[in-house]
């Protein structure tokens, strides 16, 4: 029987599996299961242990404290050194974290630890990368863009036949060229400017899920200081709400002081229908 030690939602948003839970100053993590990708370790669930790859979108322990448990697992496992990419900013405090819980412990943590600066790409494979864009928080962070990549023929040979394709294929000529799409985009925390006021924030908006955060939503939440703390309010979503194109939406991070029942109520009045269609929140 599995073993359940911390809390888990599932669902399938715009055809992707995810699991995992998002709560502010508790602790965030996400999984996109066909993927085995992972985003953010302020928690590591028991059954996380076997998806190798994870991105971190900054350092606060909410989202990055469970990652010395997520690698000793792997190693108590007999599991392959898991791949872990966090903001260049700070990969050699994380570095030294591990190290220092590796004296405690006194077990290898070995991880291959990779530093992310914005806009860069990860290449997982033929059909996958991940490209990081500019987040705005209080501390060094980024956001992740999950692209599917294929070889499509080029418009201008789509009219030939096989036969011509091939004559020209033999001569060398380069037929096909690369086809990208936004499939998953995750910002972590985020005032609105790491969402809407970037080129990785546009891609995000046309990904098929976006997930993101929504931390406050009560009309006596001051905008101001809670942009300054970098995150989102309700009312920026609202604001923005025609420029979310994608296929579903999940809203996660919402702060303490916050009760499930009228989060939601409050977010189902505020967007407007097509939006709220698309909405999934995670408490």
């Amino acid at each position: 029987m599995p073993i359940e030690n911390l809390p888990v939602h599932e669902a399938t948003l715009a055809g992707f599996p995810v699991e995992g839970y998002g709560r502010g100053a508790v602790q965030s993590y996400v999984r996109l299961v066909e993927q085995k990708l992972l985003f953010d370790l302020g928690g590591s669930p028991w059954d996380f242990q076997n998806t190798p790859t994870a991105f971190i979108t900054h350092g606060h322990l909410d989202h990055l404290a469970a990652l010395p448990v997520f690698v000793a697992r792997r190693r108590m496992m007999k599991m392959e050194p898991p791949v872990v990419y966090v903001p260049a900013a700070i990969r050699d405090d994380v570095h030294r974290m591990l190290r220092s819980w590796q004296r405690l412990d006194r077990g290898r943590m070995a991880v291959d630890l990779i530093g992310l600066e914005p806009d860069e790409e990860v290449n997982l494979s033929r059909e996958l990368s991940v490209t990081t864009f500019p987040t705005t928080h209080t501390v060094p962070s980024l956001g992740y863009v999950l692209w599917g990549k294929k070889r499509k023929l080029k418009p201008e040979f789509e009219g030939l036949t096989q036969d011509e394709i091939r004559v020209e294929a033999m001569k060398g000529t380069e037929m096909s060229g690369e086809v990208r799409e936004p499939l998953v985009a995750y910002t972590g925390d985020t005032s609105p400017a790491g969402l809407f006021d970037t080129d990785g924030g546009a891609d995000a908006l046309k990904a098929k899920l976006l997930i993101t955060e929504m931390t406050f939503f009560r009309a006596d939440h001051r905008r101001a200081k809670i942009h300054k703390f970098g995150h989102m309010h309700l009312d920026d979503v609202a604001e923005h709400a025609d420029r979310f194109e994608n296929e579903a939406v999940l809203f996660v991070h919402a702060s303490t002081r916050t009760s499930d029942r009228p989060f939601r109520k409050a977010v189902q009045k505020r967007l407007p229908a097509d939006l709220w269609d698309r909405t999934t929140i995670w408490f």
